[in-house]
């Protein structure tokens, strides 16, 4: 995995690299990957949760206390649930988004499969993702594990990002493309 100079994806590399392991050991990579999407789905639908774990102010015992029960009310339990716990134990909660990421490109890894991550203007069928992964598929040369987030501002389209390539068709961008066109010509 390539090495970034962000001192969090460091942190964030480290933890996944750990819990990948203890998963692999454990013999239940798709059960941790499973809570950890579950986990990153809460994350995403709730702004409190998401102050929680960004904000300095909460101690490390409220946010393990807030975190356990979190995880208990979601039945993200055994190793997830011990990882979320160390984690707000060691104040890394912060780089929760970029451990769940790194876990996600680990995992695809292991099963000889290429990580993507899309973000369409809308959510995408599962006929759409299925078509969206055999495209993927034949560009990458094997099979790819997408992750799909929405953002209404791209108007249409979809950004594609795979390792260090980004394929971006978003109705956003040729927009801006057009504008800056029209500005040189007049």
């Amino acid at each position: 995995m390539a090495q970034s100079s962000s001192p969090i994806s460091g942190v964030a590399e480290r933890y996944a690299g750990s819990l990948f392991e203890l998963a692999l050991q454990a013999n239940s990579v798709a059960q941790v990957e499973a809570d950890l999407n579950s986990f990153a789905a809460m994350l995403e639908g709730s702004a409190d949760l998401t102050r929680l774990i960004n904000s300095p102010v909460f101690s490390s015992e409220d946010q393990a206390k807030a975190i356990a029960a979190i995880a208990d009310k979601a039945g993200i339990t055994g190793l997830t649930g011990n990882f979320l716990r160390v984690v707000a134990q060691n104040r890394r909660l912060f780089a929760i988004p970029g451990m769940i990421k790194a876990f996600r490109q680990i995992a695809a890894e292991h099963r000889g499969e290429t990580a993507a991550e899309v973000t369409s203007a809308h959510a995408l069928t599962d006929a759409q993702q299925t078509e969206l992964k055999a495209a993927l598929k034949s560009v990458a040369g094997k099979d790819v594990a997408i992750t799909v987030t929405v953002d209404p501002s791209l108007l249409g389209g979809l950004v594609v990002k795979i390792g260090s390539r980004q394929i971006d068709t978003s109705l956003k961008t040729k927009l801006n493309s057009l504008k800056l066109a029209l500005k040189e010509v007049g």
